[in-house]
């Protein structure tokens, strides 16, 4: 029996164990992540602590009567167990984890349980064996099982403290692996997430495709339609030309003429139309009085609208000028009061306003356009107005809802594309049955004089040209040099002609005199019309240069900003323009 001093040591020493265990598990939990290596580690410490032979964690089938153990702490000179066992080979106290009891033998040789399997068990170092069942999930247990090589007596401390770390090491394991799920979930998510918004990004790059396609379709279906009608009303007035005059009827051909000249122009319409809806057509952007232009266009709009509707123009006080292009300009807004005047069918007012505008930067982004300083041009109507679903397409090529043959549907989309063109913007207002306003903003133009248009002269009543005044052409389209020739030729101009860019410098590099060159943008041959003309002006400065485009090909030839002595004509043009343009360029 021992003395109570002895009992007193032993229980401090037991207890100052204890608590170096707790303070190097504890360290372990706050430092090891892995759960595999925290076990370890924990087995680790209990069996060097406790001086058994082998310390682990195993994972417990109770059908299979296995055990099953990825790693385990072995003392010097003892094999791991690493692998699966069964319990069935070393005795019967499989039965007593499977009730979950503790199963603790000081020798295997003598417990009832393990006699007749003792040599197995020492031959893995395992005669006193202390197994104590952990947690179970989906069926299994886990299982901490201390293993010494000789008989051994289990204490109440060695249980409480193996049970001890047990319990903690429990707590931390699964932490860890909530931690460790967690982490795949997020990141499950994350890529779930990725997945989604890929595959949302091919759903909605499809359906801008689709959009696309069911635009393009409605494009080319309208045009289709409206340059059929054009076309077969120039076919048929050229067919019926020739017919008249193979049976010597020449008194009827004016009216074919007509009706084929009609044709065509409204087929140059419908292309400036179409280009002006790309952003395509040549703009020739001057600083504009819109006051004036709108005072200059108030007498033709009211012949255009009618008696029945009242127009009223409003304009800001120091209205700052506009660098448009007048011409279309005018255009875009003929094409506004006549859209105002179809949704006022009994009559109503009409109000044209021109006012100074600022947009700040948050307005702008709002806007859709660049913060700055504009001109803002309104035409407002007191028609019919317009519901949401409509003023979401008003823009829209060919989109209509005049009745079939009143509209192409092309009239807002050609502002459109006119506003956005010239650096500005254009929105619409409106509301069923209160009417609409179109509003436009024109970049302001800082400095310099207003346009100032004025008529061209009727070409008969111009002056002819000079003796040996010289035009070189160059087009590599036949049909327009042959046409452009005989017009200067009908006045008096010596005309050359070339095919392709390096024919017009051949002509320009000889001494043949040139006082202007007229030549098409788009050229065949590696150069287009504005390297022609750099290049004629190197060899020939200040030579007067026209060019002459059915492509907007603006940035080509200075996206507005022509040097001097430099012009556009857009194709298809009038001879008579063509004809106005070559004398006034000349003279200039």
């Amino acid at each position: 029996m021992r003395t109570p001093w002895v009992v007193t040591v032993t229980a401090r020493r037991e207890a100052e164990n204890r608590r170096l265990v707790m303070l190097e598990l504890a360290d372990c939990i706050r430092d090891i992540e892995d759960p595999a290596n925290l076990a370890f580690a924990a087995a680790e410490i209990l069996g060097r602590r406790l001086g058994v032979s082998r310390a682990g964690f195993g994972i417990v089938d109770p059908l299979r009567e296995t055990i099953t153990i990825e790693r385990d702490w072995n003392a010097p000179g003892v094999q791991t167990l690493a692998g699966v066992l069964h319990f069935r080979d070393y005795g019967s106290y499989i039965e007593d984890l499977k009730r979950g009891d503790l199963v603790a033998f000081a020798d295997a040789r003598t417990d009832a349980r393990t006699a007749e399997g003792a040599m197995g068990l020492e031959r893995i170092s395992a005669r006193a064996v202390l197994n104590l069942p952990v947690a179970e999930q989906a069926g299994f247990m886990a299982l901490l099982f201390l293993n010494h090589a000789e008989a051994r007596a289990w204490t109440d401390d060695d249980v409480a403290l193996a049970q001890d770390v047990a319990d903690r090491v429990q707590v931390a394991v699964q932490r860890r692996r909530a931690e460790s799920d967690l982490r795949q979930l997020a990141a499950s998510l994350e890529q779930q997430v990725e997945e989604r918004t890929a595959a949302h990004a091919v759903t909605e790059e499809q359906l801008r495709q689709s959009q696309k396609m069911e635009a393009v379709g409605q494009l080319t279906g309208g045009l289709a339609h409206d340059f059929n009608n054009l076309l077969t009303g120039i076919i048929g007035a050229h067919d019926l030309i020739k017919r008249r005059l193979a049976q010597n009827r020449a008194d009827e051909i004016g009216r074919y003429v007509d009706i084929a000249t009609a044709s065509a122009t409204r087929a140059a319409a419908l292309t400036h139309r179409l280009l002006a809806f790309s952003r395509r057509q040549t703009l020739d952007p001057k600083p504009t009085d819109v006051d004036r232009l709108v005072s200059d266009m108030v007498d033709m709009i009211r012949r255009t609208v009618g008696p029945s509707i009242n127009i009223d123009v409003i304009n800001g006080p120091d209205l700052w000028l506009a660098l448009v292009d007048p011409p279309q300009l005018e255009n875009a807004l003929l094409n506004l009061c006549i859209n105002a005047r179809d949704a006022m069918p009994d009559g109503g007012r009409l109000t044209i306003e021109a006012d100074n505008c600022w947009i700040d930067s948050r307005n702008a982004i709002a806007r859709d356009f660049e913060a700055g300083a504009y001109l803002k041009l309104s035409v407002s109507d007191t028609g019919t107005g317009m519901p949401p679903d409509v003023m979401a397409r008003a823009f829209d090529p060919f989109f209509t809802t005049k009745p079939l043959g009143q509209g192409t549907g092309l009239g807002l989309s050609m502002i459109y594309g006119f506003a956005k063109q010239s650096g500005g913007q254009v929105r619409i207002h409106s509301q069923a049955g209160q009417g609409t306003t179109v509003a436009l903003y024109l970049p302001r133009h800082d400095g310099g004089s207003a346009d100032r248009r004025t008529p061209i002269e009727d070409t008969a009543a111009m002056p002819r040209a000079e003796q040996g005044e010289t035009v070189l052409v160059v087009d590599d389209e036949p049909a327009v040099r042959m046409l452009v020739g005989d017009v200067l030729s009908d006045l008096g101009y010596t005309a050359l002609e070339a095919d392709d860019g390096k024919s017009g410098l051949k002509i320009l590099q000889s001494r043949a005199r040139i006082d202007l060159l007229v030549t098409d943008v788009g050229l065949p041959g590696g150069m287009n019309g504005r390297q022609v003309a750099d290049a004629a002006r190197v060899l020939r400065p200040g030579l007067k240069v026209l060019f002459i485009t059915g492509y907007a090909e603006n940035a080509v030839v200075g996206n507005g900003h022509l040097d001097p002595g430099m012009a556009v004509l857009t194709k298809p043009f009038a001879m008579d323009d063509l004809a106005a343009k070559i004398r006034t360029l000349i003279e200039e």
